[in-house]
């Protein structure tokens, strides 16, 4: 199912949802202007490599010029490419808004990349060993959408739906939409989980638990930050 956009109007405008939009832009551009090689170099420098990270939380020096507990932030605005840049940028710029809103410029900020943070300890959690890099924005924008299913759970997303060639659009409560994605994304973490899978992060593929993590730590945090006060006091840049 893919968002095209919500019918929950603000009253501010996101500068923070736009500069992290920016932000992912801009660190892409200069991820294409790597040949692969030192590209390569740079996601080992740059994204959570568990087995790494592992090392450095047991004080085992790893040669790295960047701390290891800084990829935790880095990472965050990585991506393998433009259709998983352009997928979590869409969910960014329709679910982020609203809960920027909500909490105010500064806390959002503090927010969205604390989920980030805890949704990459999630993944590292249940893939210590690993040596594949992990990296991107979704598990941070998972605790955006953890926040706004428990805040607008009756807020209606447009959504297309893909039947073969047929893409119906329907307007679906946030509550069905985001519910039905955190329980794709819990499930196929725990099918990764099984010795054989070809589903996860290990197989080069989805880090699942840096997803359901982050919308899980986002449901939590949010309201801890005041995403439910009536008369929200706005911050301003």
């Amino acid at each position: 199912m893919v968002p095209i956009r919500d019918n929950n109007p603000t009253s501010i405008t996101p500068y923070i949802t736009y500069g992290l939009i920016a932000a992912n832009v801009l660190a892409f551009l200069y991820e294409t202007s790597l040949p692969p090689q030192q590209l390569d170099g740079f996601f080992h420098l740059a994204a959570i490599v568990p087995r790494e990270l592992s090392a450095s939380f047991a004080g085992i020096p790893v040669n790295q010029p960047v701390p290891e507990w800084a990829t935790l932030i880095t990472s965050q605005f990585l991506h393998g490419g433009l259709l998983h840049l352009g997928g979590n940028m869409l969910f960014l710029w329709i679910f982020g808004n609203n809960v920027e809103d909500r909490l105010g410029h500064f806390k959002y900020l503090f927010f969205y990349l604390a989920c980030g943070v805890l949704a990459g300890l999630a993944q590292w959690f249940f893939s210590q060993g690993s040596t594949v890099p992990s990296l991107g924005a979704s598990g941070a924008i998972a605790g955006v959408m953890g926040a706004y299913i428990i805040r607008f759970p009756k807020a209606e997303v447009l959504t297309l739906i893909p039947l073969g060639f047929y893409f119906p659009a329907v307007r679906l409560p946030a509550f069905y939409f985001l519910g039905f994605w955190f329980l794709q994304q819990a499930l196929y973490g725990v099918a990764s989980l099984e010795a054989r899978t070809n589903i996860g992060m290990e197989s080069g593929g989805i880090a699942y638990w840096a997803h359901a993590g982050g919308f899980v730590f986002g449901a939590i945090l949010g309201p801890i930050l005041g995403l439910f006060k009536d008369d929200p006091q706005q911050e301003y840049l």
